[in-house]
């Protein structure tokens, strides 16, 4: 069985069919999701999910490209959601240099005041970065996030950074583009990082895996990325489905 640890079901791309591409995971062996909410909408959205679907748990955070648009109202909130017993996880939150909507000084402010929430709520962190690698790397050591651990999500750092990030208690998180041809990262990273502290995803509806690239992701392809996995790190698909599955019930404290 598989667990896509990171999804947006509650994205408008789902309005229409979530019964359904949550009937096609199940067929393909995806038996828990984890949906990321990340600002008033979306975290409204997962937690109507969560509660409707079984299989279904929540991460809620606030992104970084809205991180000027979050109040201490916003935080006070996601700190009550925190309490609910399908929110397994703080996030997404963190860096991303690649829009500039919000200041990268309000982003780290953000990112701080989220870690230092997650610490104090005791759940694990969701990490979004995006071209901010090293900042995140420091602020994660200054913040000592470690603590409660977390996943980098959809990782598209190098080897070095994947392992340097696995010795501050995080696990690495590969979706859709460590199977595209041109990869070559993401690819190096499955293949370094060791299978016990590596996590799978989709990103759905982002990031299809090979060979549904640019069309709309969704869960059921997770078992494209445990594939590709295997291959690259000369396991069986058993094998990878097995552990990510273990690793991710003892990330987000399940069964």
């Amino acid at each position: 069985m598989l667990f896509d640890t990171h999804v947006h079901l509650n994205a408008d791309q789902f309005q229409e069919d979530v019964e359904e591409v949550i009937k096609r995971a199940q067929e393909a062996g995806v038996s828990k999701m984890v949906v990321v909410g990340f600002d008033r909408p979306t975290i409204s959205r997962a937690m109507e999910l969560v509660e409707a679907y079984d299989e279904l748990y929540a991460a809620v955070g606030w992104h970084p490209v809205d991180a000027i648009d979050m109040t201490d109202e916003d935080l006070n909130w996601i700190e009550q959601l925190a309490a609910h017993p399908k929110v397994v996880a703080i996030g997404e939150m963190g860096l991303d240099y690649h829009w500039d909507k919000s200041p990268r000084d309000i982003q780290k402010d953000v990112f701080r005041r989220q870690i230092r929430l997650a610490k104090k709520v005791k759940l694990p962190i969701v990490i979004h970065n995006r071209e901010a690698t090293q900042d995140i790397v420091d602020i994660l050591k200054e913040e000592d996030a470690g603590e409660v651990g977390g996943i980098m999500h959809c990782f598209s750092g190098s080897a070095e950074t994947a392992l340097e990030c696995v010795k501050m208690n995080f696990y690495i998180s590969l979706g859709g583009p460590v199977t595209f041809k041109n990869a070559k990262k993401p690819k190096e990273v499955a293949a370094a990082v060791p299978l016990e502290k590596l996590l799978i995803e989709t990103d759905c509806p982002y990031l299809a895996p090979h060979p549904y690239r640019g069309k709309r992701n969704e869960p059921s392809y997770v078992k494209l990325v445990a594939e590709e996995i295997a291959s690259l790190k000369n396991l069986s698909y058993e094998e990878v489905a097995s552990a990510t599955m273990e690793n991710a019930n003892k990330l987000f404290q399940l069964d």
